[in-house]
Formats: structure tokens, sequence, C-alpha cells
């Protein structure tokens, strides 16, 4: 359990971060996590769904909730004289949702058409391509909503048995921001039941070995759409790696914003696409990372082969010695403004215990900042940024190569 008191803040962020979700599931099951998430708002033993819509809503706050790959969180930002509504609200969506048959013949329904959505935005569901052709049948290669197959086939009995094995304090952690102290919010938790709970089982849920996919190139042919969508990327960075920050470093140049070289070349000297950018997620155990674009079908190749010449040249050579010092500012200013909100440092002090990372200070983190040095830039740089160690996938009406 972790708290940030932020000077001056009138708000508070809360979560609880549940240690399961897709990475835990087996392939029949794919879509278990996101549908237990969907099924607490439903009811609990004392709300309708209707008052757990309103419960915080009207008085100014919000409750939101979400499933990623290894954990399912749950999260709500109120007023700080109401931070007991918000513990009382989510420990009953965590610890006694109803799951009732019923509403999960209607909440189906609406998890169907969440994957029909995505299926009608190609500039999501190229990174579900992206992941099955890095991960193959691992659970990283999962859909985090499911399949239709999957989802068709999930019944109660299958969220329950998710719900007794991991919606219980051992596998919880819990965290809030803002206007908040410690002593207060255990003796919030105390009176809303969250302490009465029994621990249950710590032990992690098993997850197989990684084993990523070696270069190549997949297309998803569709006609539908006027675009190419492409995403090049590979095995990015874990977590708890040291070269992370160089890592971030790296990618934000290359493709966090309208400085980037990539936004430079392919956008503003060649005019071949409106969007790219580069992306990357760090798990406990790996990572993924690319390059996305989406540019006209008689272009894509060139837009393609443009991305492919700006990696090549970072992983040859790396960053000169003013782009470093660049770099670092840039980071450091980026780091700080994400931290100046309540929910954002919610979040870090959620992850520090998620991952069993140190809880550092600003200054703390603009030192290792600051300590980037040329060849970790160099190594991170070669080891994962060569466009030809990448997948390249493709959805659209032509392939690339």
């Amino acid at each position: 359990m972790l708290s940030e008191a932020v000077p001056g803040a009138r708000s508070v962020a809360f979560g609880a971060w549940v240690r399961a979700a897709t990475l835990h599931e087996r392939p029949e099951e794919m879509g278990v996590s996101h549908l237990l998430e969907h099924m607490v708002f439903k009811g609990t033993r004392s709300r309708s769904s209707q008052e757990i819509a309103l419960s915080l809503e009207t008085l100014g706050g919000s409750l939101d909730a979400y499933t990623e790959r290894e954990h399912t969180s749950y999260q709500a930002r109120v007023l700080d004289e109401h931070l007991e509504a918000a513990a009382d609200v989510i420990g009953e969506l965590i610890f006694h949702p109803l799951l009732r048959p019923e509403d999960l013949a209607l909440e189906r329904k609406v998890i169907l058409e969440e994957i029909s959505m995505v299926d009608d935005t190609p500039d999501d569901i190229i990174f579900d391509v992206h992941n099955r052709a890095l991960w193959g049948d691992h659970p990283h290669g999962y859909a985090i909503l499911g399949t239709r197959e999957t989802v068709k086939s999930l019944d109660v009995a299958h969220l329950r048995t998710l719900h007794e094995r991991a919606y219980h304090p051992g596998r919880l952690v819990v965290a809030a921001s803002g206007r908040v102290e410690h002593d207060r919010l255990l003796a919030t938790l105390e009176r809303a039941g969250w302490l009465d709970m029994p621990m249950g089982d710590r032990t992690p849920f098993p997850v197989d070995p990684v084993e990523v996919a070696g270069p190549h190139a997949e297309h998803v042919a569709r006609k539908d759409i006027g675009q190419v969508h492409v995403v090049l990327g590979g095995q990015g960075i874990a977590h708890g790696d040291s070269r992370r920050y160089a890592f971030a470093l790296v990618d934000m140049l290359l493709g966090g914003g309208m400085s980037s070289k990539l936004f430079q070349r392919v956008r503003e000297e060649l005019g071949l696409a409106y969007s790219v950018h580069s992306f990357s997620s760090a798990y406990a155990d790996t990572g993924s990372h690319g390059v996305y674009l989406a540019t006209a079908p008689d272009t894509a190749q060139e837009a393609v082969d443009a991305v492919r010449e700006v990696l090549r040249e970072i992983a040859d050579r790396g960053l000169t010695a003013e782009e470093l010092a660049a770099g670092k500012r840039q980071l450091r200013g980026q780091l700080v403004l994400s931290m100046e909100g309540v929910s954002s440092r919610m979040y870090r002090a959620a992850t520090t215990a998620l991952y069993g990372e140190p809880f550092r200070s600003v200054d703390e983190l603009m030192a290792l900042v600051d300590a980037i040095d040329e060849d970790q830039v160099r190594e991170v740089s070669r080891d994962f940024f060569n466009p030809d160690r990448h997948i390249l996938v493709s959805l659209g009406p032509q392939a690339v190569r």
C-alpha cells in the first residue's frame, strides 16, 4: 500500500492493481480478465450497476478500469473529502461483485461490439497483428479483448474461478496520490472493509518463457480501407533493465514527437504520411517496440524504406554528442511534466510495487537521465533499432516488404 502526498492538491487519485491479466490466461480463456473487469461493474452486493455509475460521478469524480497484459486496474479520481467513497466503491467492485449469468449475457454482447470496433479501426488492430507476429502463441501475443470465439465460450464459472484466484489482498497493489495522508488512507481502507478480507495466496502466477519470432513480413489484406497501416518492430526492453532510460531517450528522439527524426524525415521532408511515430511497452520479462505509420498504397513501400533508413542510421552510429545532450534535456522535461498530476504520481507509486523497484525522487530520476552516456546509447541503438532484426506487418489493400 503506497501513497504520495502532493502539496497544494485538492483531489486524490486512488487505485488498485490486480496481479492477473492477459499474460496469465490459457488460450481457450483468452479475454477472461477483460470480461471480468467489465462484469464487476454490473452489480455488487450493495450497489446496482446504475448506483456504481452514479457513486462518484455525482460527486464530480470519475471511476474507471482497464485490463493490460500483466495487471488489471481499477481507479478513481475524487476530491479529497470523497476518498472514503472511492475506496468503498472500488472495494465493492474488487471483493464483492455479483457475477450473474443474466448480466454476462448482456455484457458479452458489449465485448463483441468492442471487438468489432477494433476490427473497424485499422490503426488499433495493426498492433494486435504485430503482437501475434512477434510472440506467436505466447500470451504476450494474445488479444486483450479475446476473440469472438473465446468470448462466446466464457461463462460465469470462468469468471468466478478467476475472481477467487486473483481478487484478494495478496495479489493487490493499492496506491493513492494527492491530498492524502498515509495514516488516513489506512484508516479509510479499514472502514471500507479492505483490511478484513483474507490475504489469500501471494504466489505469482506462472508465465512461460518468452520466445521471439525472427525477422519476417506478414500482411493482412483489407480492400475496404484506403491506407496501408504498417508496424516495423521487435523485442524491446524489460521494465527492470538498467538500460531503460537510454532506450527511452533513443526511442523519443526517433519517433516521439514533431521534432523526432521519423516525423521530420517521413512527413515533413518526404510528405509520405500524416501519422508516423515510435512506440514501446516494457513488461517484467521482456518488452516490445517499433514504428507505426499509415500511408497511401502507392507510397507505402517508399515510406517503409525511409523508416528503415532512419533506423539503420541510428543502429549504425547511435547519436552525436549534440543529439545526446538535447535528448537528455527533452527527456528530463518530459519526466518532470509527466509527474505534475496526481494520477500520474499514483501510477508511478504503483509501478514501484508491481515491478519491485525503489521509489525514486524527481532528483534521482534526473540523475539517471544525466548518467546516460554514448556507450549506452550505442548499445541500445545497435541491439534494438536495427531494422534487419525487426518484424514487418502491414494491413490494407497492398502489401509491403
